[in-house]
């Protein structure tokens, strides 16, 4: 009875995705017997063949997972299954073989390894450090380094820096074993999507035989990485949406889960995850959405979907994203160079920071020597040096910033408003309300302000050092303010939150968040505000207090909870993201630049006597992509016209449109979601941010060049549109392999001659300007 309501559901909505009527479609396959000219390579079954041979005479389950037996098990004939197997195996080899090979070459830093292998070192010492992505990449690279035997020393001062003695290959092979994975997950997402081997076949011969994707693989990079968990994602939630009819079975819950596990994998690496969850949340929302239109589904079912979803898709990733900062705090900590940019509490957890486990006296009196930290997320500490503001920058006197790092510089002396503090015995403390002057210790300059304009915020006041060992004006002077506090509250080390106005102008210190030119040291801001509502930005504390003639008081009790750092490391993250902004002649790229291929990346050398490995996409594989991104918008709208207007179509033909649209759609859908974020971003931006949408573009290009020429029987009578098809698998194949071995150097490296010179490997092929190889 279950299987009849199916088979009648879904003849009433005519859905053609899957439930065929076997008899019938053989009978169409005697009529046409032409049609298994569509057959391509050798090749074991065809989209049309599979999609037929999930029929309703066969075991099926209703949606609800209640009633029918379903059996894998007859689906594909033995001798499907076993070519099937050999061609998974054959993409396999290329993959991982074209990833591997001269894997240890060059033997010196490339480009970002500078950064992500010493984060790894990082890991691998337990040494605290800021970064601005998730830590799990990072994590990883430094669990293969320990595991294949590195031991953490070497420094990554620079690219170029030559490794010698030190064991790098295992985490360049990590990186290159994920990166093999990628072709082979496209392979089984798009033949998932298409029941096309010939579709999964142009997918994966794109990515294997793609110099850019080889280059990036390569390296201790968290690209391959993070793509790895995007493709893990895509796969899973395809494979779920696949176990439709089988609800609440174990491979249910295995794709499920497993979507979920991948999801929290690509967040932890880089926030560009947060784009593959919005696609498995469209996609699931959707899902939802269909189940709740099945008239056979009763509300505790669709209750009991919903929270199935819920737990896998949003819990289970939650949780195991959580887990991971876990694991990374536990791991770092120990006091590195990323101190600085986060609080006081924070530091205090660190073995190694002069907070931890420190004493101090507990409140601040005259004559101290203290630092001044800002309570903005990596607000960074009061800071000075003898450098002046610029001709035509304000006052041309010292220059007074925020510094994220812990420096000499940041040292200031507390004195009266009137003398230097030279009592003996114990000295008086500081209150709410008292006027204080803070002198430079290194320069012995007072802090001050004047009405000349901030250099960056316009109407804001300059704040800058002035004067010399004592000696200035009363626009040195500055009032204390505990916020929330009353006149004659003690200051507290640590613990008090404190305003300074300035006594003149009666504007209020202030950390404006913006970064100074090269004339600033790209350091932050430091102002003086009018405005003096308070906030994070002029708000600070004393964070270390050295004065001898005070007792110390133990700092313990300052340690924060966890949830209190996971906010504000993320706080941080997210600023430090958005203040990567694109400095003086350094190299970037636009997102327009990305799917024409225009400019690529030096990962090493420059000149002819240097082992030169340029990032850059196979011109061919990349053109190929874009011409295919255009030519499914046109063949998905015709055949969405053909569907609406109900044209008289054979089952091939029905079976082709639904796969361009609703499974192309779900990969266009994907590249958009990857690429067009891009356009908003203020942040600088890099070539290497394309390749996690070129994944769904070389998807989207197997699906569109296999049903186009699968439909070269529209315009030819067989057997010449076997012919022409075949001519054009052929031609396909041969341009990816051809343009390959052309610009494998890009991937293999080279030496010798540059490319517009004689003699060089890559004479002749410089077939675009912007190129720099």
């Amino acid at each position: 009875m279950a299987k009849e309501e199916c088979i009648t559901h879904w003849n009433r909505t005519e859905d053609t995705s899957t439930l065929r009527n076997r008899k019938a479609f053989l009978n169409s396959e005697k009529k046409q017997g032409s049609d298994e000219t569509s057959a391509t390579w050798p090749l074991p079954k065809d989209r049309n063949t599979k999609a037929a041979e999930r029929s309703p005479e066969g075991d099926t389950q209703s949606s609800n997972g209640t009633s029918a037996q379903w059996s894998d098990e007859g689906i594909y004939p033995p001798s499907a299954e076993s070519q099937s197997t050999v061609l998974l195996l054959v993409v396999a080899v290329l993959s991982f073989s074209t990833r591997l090979y001269k894997i240890t070459d060059p033997p010196h830093v490339c480009w970002d390894e500078t950064h992500f292998g010493k984060m790894g070192s990082y890991y691998i010492n337990r040494t605290f450090f800021f970064d601005v992505h998730p830590p799990l990449g990072k994590m990883l690279i430094g669990l293969a380094g320990y595991m294949t035997g590195y031991d953490g020393t070497f420094p990554f001062i620079k690219p170029g820096d030559k490794y010698e003695h030190h064991n790098y290959w295992g985490m360049r092979g990590f990186c290159a074993v994920l990166g093999s994975c990628l072709p082979i997950f496209t392979y089984l997402t798009v033949l998932e999507l298409s029941q096309s081997h010939t579709a999964a076949l142009i997918t994966a011969a794109v990515l294997i035989f793609d110099t850019g994707c080889i280059t990036i693989s390569q390296y201790i990079l968290l690209d391959p990485i993070l793509m790895f968990f995007i493709m893990g994602s895509v796969l899973s939630m395809v494979k779920f949406n696949q176990q439709r009819y089988r609800s609440f079975s174990t491979p249910w819950w295995l794709w499920l889960v497993l979507t979920g596990v991948n999801l929290a994998g690509a967040l932890g690496v880089k926030f560009v995850g947060l784009f593959v969850i919005l696609l498995v949340g469209l996609n699931t929302a959707w899902d939802l959405w269909r189940l709740l239109g099945d008239l056979h589904l009763s509300l505790v079912d669709i209750a009991k979907h919903l929270l199935a979803r819920v737990f896998g898709l949003i819990l289970l990733p939650l949780f195991l994203y959580v887990t991971i900062f876990a694991v990374h705090f536990v791991v770092l900590n120990k006091s590195g160079p990323g101190d600085g940019f986060f609080s006081s509490a924070f530091q205090s957890r660190l073995i190694g920071n002069n907070l931890h486990n420190a004493s101090m006296p507990e409140y601040l009196a005259y004559g101290s020597t203290i630092t001044v930290k800002n309570l903005r997320i990596a607000g960074g500490y009061l800071h000075s040096h003898w450098h002046l503001y610029p001709e035509g920058v304000g006052a041309k006197q010292q220059q007074v910033t925020a510094y994220l790092h812990k420096d000499y510089n940041n040292l200031w002396l507390v004195h009266r408003q009137d003398e230097n503090d030279t009592q003996s015995g114990t000295p008086d403390l500081v209150r709410h309300g008292d006027i204080i002057r803070l002198e430079h210790k290194e320069t012995t300059r007072s802090l001050h302000s004047h009405l000349h304009e901030a250099p960056l915020t316009k109407k804001h006041f300059q704040v800058t050092g002035y004067g010399i060992n004592g000696t200035g004006d009363a626009n040195d002077l500055w009032q204390v303010e505990v916020c929330g506090g009353r006149r004659g509250d003690l200051v507290k080390v640590l613990r008090s939150k404190l305003r300074f106005l300035h006594k003149a102008s009666g504007c209020v210190l202030y950390n404006s968040g913006k970064v100074l030119p090269k004339w600033g040291w790209e350091q932050v801001e430091v102002t003086c505000s009018p405005y003096l509502k308070e906030t994070p930005n002029s708000q600070w504390n004393i964070e270390d207090h050295i004065n001898p003639r005070l007792p110390n008081i133990s700092l313990s009790v300052l340690k924060p909870h966890f949830l209190e750092i996971l906010l504000e490391s993320h706080i941080v993250m997210i600023r430090g993201n958005s203040g990567l902004k694109p400095k003086d002649n350094e190299m970037h790229s636009k997102p327009w630049h990305w799917p024409v291929n225009y400019q690529g990346l030096r990962f090493s050398g420059v000149n002819e006597t240097e082992y030169r490995v340029y990032l850059l996409g196979n011109p061919v594989v990349w053109w190929i992509n874009l011409a295919s991104l255009g030519l499914y918008v046109i063949m998905a709208a015709v055949a969405s016209i053909a569907l609406q207007r109900g044209v008289l179509l054979d089952q091939k033909r029905r079976e082709h449109c639904r796969v361009l649209v609703r499974e192309g759609g779900l990969l266009l859908l994907g590249w958009l979601l990857h690429y067009a974020p891009f356009y908003t971003m203020g942040r600088i931006l890099y070539y290497h941010h394309y390749f996690p949408a070129m994944l769904f573009n070389s998807m989207l290009t197997g699906i569109t060049l296999d049903t186009l020429l699968q439909s070269v029987d529209l315009f030819l009578r067989p057997p010449y549109s076997y012919w022409l098809q075949r001519a054009g698998q052929v031609v396909l194949l041969f341009s990816i392999l051809y343009s390959f071995y052309l610009f494998h150097p890009l991937s293999y490296g080279m030496r010798g001659p540059l490319a517009h010179e004689p003699g060089s490997a890559m004479s002749g092929l410089k077939w675009m300007d912007s190129w720099e190889f």
